[in-house]
């Protein structure tokens, strides 16, 4: 954190201020996404409200039915279409292949929400049945984000070690020749400490999961009838198990051809589809947690700090880089120094001895203070390097490798197998 002294974010440890940070933000987007649906579906909701009751005026008075005889009947309609029951004809329910279904988008968190139990017991048996359900579906798609983030570190790795093999052997001239063969324990070492980026799986996945999409989308709007951008809004909201269940597959009693291989695509195609924006969700967290958040908070602890010193620092020093008036050989106030970006840089960088003016001299005592962790780490180092020959890396070079370091959970797997790999390669 850049803000170390006990104000604004510097008074809490980095957890908390990303999750604060993270908090507020999610607030905002949550405001921002009400007011766009909102600009985008009330006018649809005013249109759809006033044709119904233009057309439930026009049916009581052209069958002389009273107000409250249609809603009674309206009522009944409602209470049959909870329970399955529609106009149009769909396939039961709550058939053995209806309730595999049923339970299909239970434990996988979709729940469409066109089936639900209506017997006391089988509301009961759901609680305990989904509990454990959805604790195992989601160890399952732990498990595979854990194997599709070794094989694509497996494949990035094996990429960048030919592409080092390539530049190993061709000169600077462009001309193809053979180079003397050096000892693979050196490239081993190389390519020992280096992880993929994150951005490259993130693109992998993002491909994967377009490539899918599009593929359902195409089965979707031939079989169901469905327009294809309609059959890729299905496919995101299945997907990303949101199920909003205004829109359901494989609902027909009969379909047009081979309706075993259709149910059957529809089952792999959203499993494929579940697996794979999963994985895509929890690498964006990643991106959003090390890249967005932190450059947030650095920023505010830069600002929080530069508050600060602008209202305390004012009255006990000097500010640095002012203007300070003062008598020369002509009488003329003194010019105000030239400061370089790497001077600000060095003054900005100090937390042990607070910020100092450019043109100050540090005593022995901060220059102690400052260098003392660099000598602990150079100390341990040497004799590392007396004792087995060859010294290990700091812990602060290591942080900077591993893009994916901390996070528990989905992150932690990724985090894990990501170490594993650069150790076992």
């Amino acid at each position: 954190m850049a803000c170390r002294r006990g104000c604004c974010f510097g008074a809490m440890n980095d957890d908390n201020a990303r999750f604060l940070m993270l908090a507020v933000l999610i607030m905002l987007y949550l405001l921002c996404g009400a007011a766009v649906f909102s600009a985008l579906e009330q006018p649809k909701e005013r249109q759809a409200k006033e044709r119904w009751a233009q057309r439930f005026e026009n049916f009581t008075q052209k069958h002389n039915l009273t107000r409250t005889d249609l809603e009674t009947f309206l009522r009944f309609y409602e209470e049959a279409n909870v329970a399955g029951i529609r106009v149009d004809t769909l396939r039961p329910r709550w058939d053995f292949t209806g309730a595999f279904y049923f339970v299909g988008t239970v434990v996988s968190t979709i729940g469409f929400g066109m089936t639900t139990p209506a017997t006391v017991s089988g509301k009961v048996f759901l609680i305990f049945y989904g509990l454990i359900g959805c604790a195992s579906t989601i160890l399952f798609f732990n498990l595979f984000l854990e194997r599709i983030i070794t094989v694509l570190a497996f494949v990035l790795k094996s990429c960048h070690g030919l592409q080092h093999q390539r530049q190993g052997v061709v000169p600077h001239d462009g001309s193809r020749e053979m180079s003397l063969p050096g000892p693979r324990d050196r490239d081993r070492d190389i390519l020992a400490g280096w992880k993929p980026s994150v951005y490259y799986v993130m693109l992998i996945l993002c491909v994967a999961a377009v490539v899918i999409s599009c593929c359902a989308s195409a089965m979707y709007s031939a079989v169901e009838g469905w327009g294809y951008l309609d059959s890729l809004y299905f496919c995101f909201v299945a997907f990303s198990t949101i199920g909003f269940g205004d829109m359901v597959s494989s609902q027909r009693v009969a379909y047009d051809g081979n309706q075993t291989a259709y149910r059957l695509g529809n089952f792999l195609f959203i499993l494929m589809g579940v697996c794979c924006i999963y994985s895509l969700f929890n690498v964006i967290s990643i991106v959003i947690k090390q890249q967005t958040l932190n450059w947030l908070l650095r920023k505010l602890g830069i600002l929080c700090c530069r508050c600060c010193s602008a209202g305390i620092g004012k009255r006990l020093r000097p500010r640095r880089n002012a203007v300070m008036p003062s008598s020369t050989g002509h009488g003329h106030p003194r010019a105000r120094r030239t400061v370089s970006i790497e001077t600000d840089a060095v003054n900005e960088s100090e937390t042990d001895g607070g910020r100092r003016m450019s043109g100050e001299m540090i005593s022995m005592r901060d220059l102690l203070a400052t260098n003392k962790v660099n000598l602990a780490l150079m100390q341990k180092q040497l004799s590392e390097a007396a004792t087995n020959g060859i010294p290990r890396p700091s812990v602060s070079n290591q942080n900077r490798l591993n893009v994916f370091s901390g996070g528990v959970g989905a992150l932690g797997i990724m985090n894990n197998r990501l170490a594993e790999t650069s150790v076992n390669r």
